[in-house]
């Protein structure tokens, strides 16, 4: 796990090294453990490491392999990295580290740009072919990892966070009315390959793309698994399709165990992060570290879930870590989950995660974490109505349900050179309804919340939050196994026993009912949720700064409004409005973007 950046010159140029050390400096947190910087011709290439694997300089990067002459840099995680280094072995490859690097060197080698598809894990990476130049680019099925990118005619820079490329200098900040369009309706989210800045974009997910030395591109999009039903899985019944999702997950945990450090588990006390505790202790992974985190109640809103994380580090007696916060420093971790952010988060949980991450790293490198299982298993409120209605009013249902506001209702919010012309956020989801591959509606709903939403909500939210503090999260429910398996599932055992019925069938036999029928919760920050006043003055600084009315994103009269009410205005999912305003501002403010 680390941070990688890099340019590319098309111009006949030498990349700028001044500017590729500035990126990879703004990367140190993301790899407090190692610095390296590599160059040749139009390429250079800059490093951050955090080690987890091969904790020898045998493991730096950026990594060249003399035989192939490739060099690369890697972020992330290849789970099957030991079984990949024997294949590759046997295919007569030889090899000077125990890291997963060199093994996606050598498959690179082997394989070409089609090494990902032997891949099991997380990442993204840049891959420099010596000889003739060019250069590959790739990110995992899921989007943990994330790669950004910087594109002008004569160059293509590249980095691990948007920052680090503010950080190179020379980017368009300008903001992007399509995608402050998706932020304003689709709960903060802003898809691939968009981002709130104009100048920046993001590689989109399960995708390479090859760089040609002469500045032509092409990306290719390696995998998307089908949302219809199989002649494979015809007579499985209930049972069946529990005792295989659990088989999954299974799997999916014990592959996330790998490395040379010591692991623990974000413990919510939720079904997800419970099964992973329980999965660990069926495994063997005795007296586990696993953590929690909770808030000071606010007008009478409960801000923790300890009675059910302490409930089940009871149950299989983990090194259990309680870590409260009182309402009086939300001011300041408020500052510090923003200053982390790559993209502009809305959810509540963003500072949770950022102190929770503070903590945990003082006692592990490496956590895993329950994040995805309601996208792929139909956990949310609103999975139900979007199961109900046939496969072609889907779109319309799930902008019903799911969208913070209509297009019209931004018309009141923004300025009008802010404004998109057209609703590029509904536009979005009816052309990913309308691809081929899903069987009903609700297959449609959770393909395009799996595959395009969650990668750019909770996704980045865990790996922004942990990796500021150089912590490693992995998301087993993430596995893309596990992921083709559930998209597979019938939709009414997804929809079972007010949703995720398949999983909690699954955990019926390793957790308690306690735990397994209990209401869903979520991540309670309620200083937030209640506009508290540290929370309350933190807003109101930064949309009175001189730099918000320059900018002039909002109407004033829409902002005096929400200001004047500040817990009144509420998103149709029950978001605090002036929250997500502000949040976007104190973003900008906070990358000192103009």
């Amino acid at each position: 796990m680390c941070g990688l950046s890099g340019e590319i010159r098309f111009d006949g140029g030498r990349p700028d090294l001044a500017a590729v050390e500035r990126m990879t400096d703004r990367l140190a947190a993301r790899g407090p453990d190692g610095r390296g910087l590599w160059s040749q011709g139009a390429v250079a290439l800059g490093h951050r490491r955090l080690k987890i694997i091969d904790l020898s300089e045998r493991g730096a990067q950026p990594m060249t392999d003399s035989e192939s002459r490739l060099t690369g840099v890697f972020n992330g995680c290849i789970y099957n990295y030991r079984e990949l280094r024997r294949e590759l072995a046997g295919l007569g490859h030889r090899f000077f580290s125990g890291s997963d690097t060199e093994v996606l060197l050598k498959a690179y080698r082997q394989w070409g740009t089609a090494c990902v598809d032997h891949l099991f894990g997380m990442f993204a990476f840049a891959v420099v072919e010596q000889d003739t130049g060019r250069v590959v680019l790739a990110r995992d099925r899921l989007g943990i990892k994330p790669l950004y990118l910087a594109q002008r005619a004569d160059r293509l820079r590249f980095a691990s966070s948007l920052p680090a490329l503010l950080a190179g200098g020379g980017v368009d900040t300008s903001l992007d009315p399509a995608a402050l369009h998706q932020y304003l309706t689709l709960h903060g989210t802003v898809a691939a390959p968009r981002t709130v800045l104009a100048g920046v974009r993001k590689l989109a997910p399960a995708t390479v793309r090859v760089v040609e030395p002469n500045g032509t591109q092409h990306d290719h999009r390696y995998w998307q698994p089908s949302y219809r039903r199989r002649p494979e899985h015809a007579d499985m019944d209930a049972a069946d399709w529990r005792d295989a999702v659990l088989d999954a997950l299974r799997t999916a945990v014990r592959r996330r165990t790998v490395a040379d450090v010591p692991l623990g588990v974000l413990l919510s006390g939720g079904l997800d992060s419970s099964l992973i505790v329980a999965l660990l202790a069926e495994a063997g992974q005795c007296d586990q570290a696993t953590f929690s985190v909770g808030f000071e109640a606010e007008r009478g809103e409960q801000g923790d879930e300890f009675h059910y994380s302490d409930l089940v580090a009871r149950e299989f007696a983990t090194d259990h870590h309680q870590i409260m916060v009182p309402s009086d420093r939300l001011r300041t971790a408020l500052d510090r989950a923003v200053a982390a952010m790559s993209e502009p988060m809305v959810s509540h949980d963003v500072v949770a995660f950022h102190l929770l991450a503070e903590q945990v790293s003082k006692h592990v490198n490496v956590v895993q974490s329950g994040q995805g299982a309601d996208e792929i298993f139909a956990g949310y409120r609103w999975h139900p109505a979007l199961a109900a209605v046939p496969r072609e009013r889907e779109p319309e249902t799930f902008v019903e349900v799911f969208f913070d506001r209509s297009h019209a209702e931004l018309g009141r919010m923004l300025q009008p050179e802010l404004l998109a012309d057209r609703d590029v956020s509904g536009e979005l989801v009816r052309a990913e309804m309308a691809v081929e591959g899903a069987e009903s509606a609700l297959d449609a709903a959770l393909r395009l919340d799996t595959h395009v939403l969650m990668i750019d909500d909770p996704v980045k939210r865990v790996d922004n939050m942990t990796m500021d503090w150089g912590l490693e999260a992995r998301v087993p429910f993430l596995d893309h196994e596990l992921v083709e398996l559930a998209a597979a599932c019938p939709p009414e055992f997804k929809l079972a026993h007010g949703g995720k019925g398949v999983l909690k069938d699954a955990a019926h036999k390793l957790l308690p009912s306690e735990v397994v029928d209990r209401p869903k919760g979520y991540f309670p920050v309620p200083a937030i949720r209640r506009m508290a006043p540290p929370v309350l003055d933190r807003i109101q600084q930064a949309l009175s700064a001189p730099e918000a009315r320059t900018r002039g994103i909002f109407r004033p009269g829409y902002l005096a409004e929400l200001l004047a009410a500040p817990d009144d205005h509420r998103t149709r999912r029950g978001a605090n409005t002036l929250w997500q305003v502000a949040l976007l501002e104190m973003w900008l403010q906070s990358h000192g973007i103009d």
